[in-house]
């Protein structure tokens, strides 16, 4: 029998009572337990970023309403878990929006810094929420969408999903929540190659490195459910005897694996089935003792992130006059074979003594000169 909770029973707890989400998704599906059983009146709430056309970046208007609907998460009785996913099948999240980030925020340090705040609200907000959080990544999870996803307490992936860093690429640092959660999960050594070389990693080396829960396959060939066709799914070594889990395909397995890729649809049913799983093995435990586990697991994030969020937030802020101005300028503005800054160049300028401005991007980030209505 399904029992419909009195609503006169609770106060109302919500931030901005009546909100209407229009950059992200925020609904309620019914909880279904390991046994298969749907349980009609408790429920997992269910929060998509909803940008796809730019690969699930997050505009500032999202990060406002992602607090808002975990805040929202947290105060409904009736919520059991939270998953925290996106639309689409290319992306989780790549991080803030470049577009924003290129034509608003450049060299506006103040401004920034204002953003920022939201920023470090939302990061925040995850790790803070009455509920547990659960990160189901339906694609690349990188730059700040690593962060994000990171501040999760559980990830489950797609087996076609990407995982790293692009701040010293295109402009940034990864202290949004890298730096201080990455040697967490992964130890120094893996989270210092990510943070400053960028390299991405597949969802199988994610799983291997402790950094996600679980993954699923999410490529049909005929109808049947076909592995990652791109990297090694076995654990096989190389002539020097490195394991090879989880790595990119080689040459002619490469080429291989592109031509399946290519013959390959999309579902991501196998996907859901291990997150609703994982919610419902949740729904069978003590909710109070829950939450006071996940609290006290989160504290190990939480030291770090307290401890440097603010001196990070007004170093980015600074830095929206330096390497994030040309970074993100030429991310955003330049052809897409030419959206990186010139590195070598630009340490030589620097080394030769020319400042930071239309100088120094004439050289090395042409894309990022100011244009003639700029100020």
């Amino acid at each position: 029998m399904t029992i419909t909770s009195d609503p006169t029973l609770f106060a109302n707890h919500e931030l901005a009572p009546g909100y209407e989400f229009t950059e992200i998704r925020y609904e309620k599906r019914p909880l279904i337990l390991p046994n298969g059983e749907v349980v009609e009146d408790l429920f997992n709430a269910w929060i998509w970023l909803n940008n796809p056309k730019q690969y699930n970046s997050y505009t500032t208007r999202a990060m406002a309403e992602l607090i808002l609907a975990l805040r929202k998460a947290s105060n409904e009785a009736d919520v059991v878990n939270v998953v925290f996913t996106a639309v689409g099948d290319k992306a989780f999240c790549t991080g803030g929006n470049t577009a924003e980030y290129s034509e608003h925020y450049s060299g506006r340090p103040d401004e920034y810094r204002r953003y920022m705040r939201l920023f470090n609200d939302g990061v925040s907000a995850l790790m803070e929420c009455d509920k547990p959080v659960i990160n189901r990544v339906n694609g690349m999870r990188i730059g700040g969408g690593q962060e994000i996803g990171m501040a999760c307490d559980f990830t489950v992936a797609a087996d076609t999903a990407r995982f790293g860093q692009a701040g010293p690429k295109h402009g940034s640092a990864p202290v949004g929540g890298s730096t201080d959660f990455l040697p967490l999960f992964v130890g120094m050594a893996k989270a210092v190659e990510s943070c400053t070389l960028c390299e991405t990693w597949s969802a199988h080396y994610a799983l291997h490195l402790g950094l996600i829960n679980g993954l699923a396959p999410v490529l049909k060939i005929d109808g049947e459910f076909v592995p990652n066709p791109m990297v090694h799914t076995e654990f096989i070594t190389d002539s020097y005897g490195r394991s090879l889990y989880g790595m990119p395909l080689q040459d002619e397995a490469l080429a291989a694996g592109k031509a399946k890729m290519k013959s390959a649809t999309v579902d991501f049913a196998l996907l859901d089935q291990e997150v609703e799983l994982l919610c419902g093995k949740l729904a069978q435990t003590m909710p109070d003792c829950t939450t006071y586990t996940l609290e006290q697991l989160r504290k190990h994030k939480l030291q770090h992130w307290d401890k440097n969020r603010e001196s990070n937030r007004a170093w980015l802020g600074l830095n929206m006059m330096t390497e994030g101005r040309m970074g993100f300028r030429t991310f955003h503005r330049a052809p897409r074979e030419e959206r990186e800054t010139n590195f070598i160049e630009m340490r030589r300028a620097l080394a030769q003594g020319v400042r930071y401005g239309d100088k120094l991007s004439e050289r090395a980030a042409p894309h990022a000169v100011n244009r003639e209505h700029e100020h």
